[in-house]
């Protein structure tokens, strides 16, 4: 991983800074403190890939500017607003094109959904942001927003869907439960590097536990 020069390494700091302003008053599972560890694991991960580092820094830091989730669905306001400022601050194409083609891509969408879009630094990116959809934040990120939504913990007769398009994904309201077999279960096999499948691995077996004690409790079982 080539490190980054002076004038990127200022960029980058500028371009958290627009992120922390704009994210201000976001939901707790998808604000800057997402961003930040996306961010963190983000560099982690392109310690040991032969990716363009600027490239992932900036797809990390812009991935969730405007999340389609608290814009009605609407997958176009966070790329706009991602490319808008990188031409602001005169950033070349080829790397504002690719960053933009990442956050594009990097989203789980349902079951059978598939990349329009690849590179080395989609899949850093993309790992990163997956490890912080799973474990122990995984979790508290998952119910958060469960309750943002007024969704349900747990419907026993509600069962997964697993088999899910993407607008069908988009627009459930199953209960919070749920969630964990129609995407958070299934990003263990799904990572794209070694060691993002490593530290998926601890968090995935954590959530096992997690359901497991929930199960119980859930029935009285003491």
């Amino acid at each position: 991983m080539k490190e980054l020069s002076e004038k990127q390494t200022q960029f980058v700091s500028r371009t958290a800074d627009f992120v922390k302003k704009t994210l201000k008053n976001a939901e707790g599972g998808h604000d800057w403190f997402h961003t930040q560890r996306v961010y963190n694991n983000s560099l982690h991960i392109a310690s040991g890939e032969k990716v363009n580092v600027f490239i992932v820094a900036l797809g990390a830091l812009l991935h969730d500017i405007a999340d389609s989730k608290f814009y009605g669905g609407d997958e176009t306001v966070g790329p706009k607003m991602a490319q808008d400022f990188l031409d602001e601050n005169k950033i070349e194409k080829r790397i504002s094109d690719h960053v933009i083609a990442i956050i594009k891509n990097i989203s789980f969408k349902g079951g059978n959904t598939t990349k329009a879009f690849d590179s080395a630094e989609l899949q850093v990116v993309q790992d990163a942001d997956r490890l912080d959809a799973i474990g122990a934040i995984g979790i508290a990120r998952t119910f958060n927003y469960g309750g943002f939504k007024n969704r349900k913990l747990y419907d026993p007769e509600i069962r997964p869907q697993m088999d899910m398009d993407v607008e069908t994904y988009k627009k459930s309201t199953a209960p919070t439960i749920n969630h964990f077999y129609e995407k958070l279960l299934l990003l263990k096999d799904r990572m794209n590097t070694e060691t993002g499948r490593n530290l998926a691995q601890e968090r995935h077996t954590y959530m096992e536990s997690f359901l497991d004690q929930f199960y119980k409790e859930w029935e009285g079982n003491r």
